[in-house]
């Protein structure tokens, strides 16, 4: 069978990406999609190896993406610095793609290599920031951990229209991160004050 003119895969994940953006991640059907790109279902199958493939495909890409707005954002930053760069980046992020974050945020098989490599490859450029904090490594998988809790929770909260109150979101966010930061500074001053 052969493929349609101008239809390739990275069309169809365009077109897929284009459709959690605007209506969720649970809009994404091979129906949707196929109405989206003007082609029967059967189609897809030329570019992708059905839903669930199509989903992970997503997700995985969600996870690059993120961790590509952060590399961007801590370029020419260390320590405190960076790290709210990459806070501020990740909530963007989110905001600017929200059906890409929830493919990935919500719906990711920790068994998969591409997604468990996807997500060490973050973790791993959080870790790279902490090292000026000199904390033992598992330390700082805890601080990660935290951190990631405080931008997913503050991106979750927002893509559901959880923050009502007429109070201006980004101030919000930029007052989490440093109080977090202020934290995490304050520790490091104690410690080197018991070495």
């Amino acid at each position: 069978m052969a493929n349609r003119p101008g239809l390739d895969t990275d069309t169809v994940l365009r077109a897929a990406i284009d459709i959690a953006n605007n209506g969720g991640i649970e809009q994404v059907s091979l129906a949707a999609l196929a109405a989206k790109l003007n082609v029967k279902t059967p189609s897809l199958y030329n570019h992708i190896n059905g839903l669930p493939a199509l989903r992970k495909q997503l997700s995985l890409l969600g996870m690059i993406r993120i961790r590509e707005q952060m590399v961007d954002a801590v370029l020419g930053k260390s320590g405190s610095g960076a790290l709210l760069a990459a806070g501020l980046a990740y909530v963007q992020f989110a905001r600017d793609n929200p059906g890409l974050y929830d493919a990935f945020s919500s719906t990711q098989d920790f068994t998969d290599p591409e997604l468990q490599e996807a997500s060490s490859q973050t973790v791993g450029l959080i870790l790279r920031i902490l090292e000026e904090f000199a904390y033992a490594e598992e330390e700082a998988l805890h601080i990660v951990r935290g951190f990631r809790s405080l931008v997913h929770g503050f991106a979750s909260i927002e893509l559901k229209n959880g923050f009502q109150i007429g109070l201006n979101r980004d101030t919000s966010l930029h007052m989490l991160l440093t109080t977090y930061l202020r934290g995490l500074e304050a520790e490091r001053k104690v410690r080197r004050e018991e070495q």
